[in-house]
């Protein structure tokens, strides 16, 4: 690392789900390239858009990885902002929740595919900045490139059900919105085997 402290980071439920997503960011996680944030009520909305989608997938085996999530970043569960809520302006109100969260948890940044829904004018009081989950990831290029590489390969390797190869890899982070996070990527594709 840079000698800086790792970023703080909430993450809104879309960018926990999908799951190749939510993998990439815990890897980030424990790799210690930055430090997550989310809430109860993030973890549920995420819990049950999957759980809509995907009637394959038992309900126990989403609240499994749900629980992994926590047990492996125990500190990560934001708690007590829900008087906050009311006192916050999004252009959606059903996102106040996520923005009271944030601000509670101290997060510096506001992990989202909805930039629409939290305007910089929004939440600027609140020295927080809405990224896209690609503009985050190559945030975290710019500060601990090595430790986004170790993350990225090591999340690759875990993926079994199919493998992939580095090649198959990027194309599925491409087909996630990460473009800018592949290109990042690209020239490092070795490190990646």
């Amino acid at each position: 690392m840079t000698g800086e402290r790792p970023l703080t980071a909430f993450l809104d439920a879309n960018a926990l789900y999908p799951a190749e997503l939510r993998n990439l960011l815990m890897r980030l996680a424990l790799a210690e390239a930055y430090r997550p944030l989310w809430s109860d009520r993030v973890q549920k909305e995420w819990t049950e858009a999957l759980a809509r989608d995907r009637p394959d997938l038992s309900r126990e085996k989403i609240e499994r990885v749900r629980a992994l999530m926590e047990q492996h970043i125990p500190a990560a569960t934001v708690e007590d902002y829900e008087a906050l809520v009311g006192q916050l302006a999004l252009p959606d109100d059903g996102d106040r929740h996520v923005l009271a969260a944030a601000i509670k948890g101290g997060a510096e940044i506001l992990v989202t595919a909805n930039l629409k829904h939290f305007p910089a004018p929004a939440l600027a009081p609140y020295g927080i900045e809405a990224l896209h989950p690609d503009e985050f990831v190559l945030r975290l290029v710019e500060r601990v490139p090595a430790r986004v590489l170790a993350a990225a390969r090591d999340h690759r390797q875990s993926l079994m059900n199919p493998p992939k190869s580095v090649e198959e890899y990027l194309a599925a982070l491409q087909k996630l919105g990460l473009a800018g996070t592949v290109a990042a990527l690209r020239p490092f594709a070795a490190l990646l085997e």
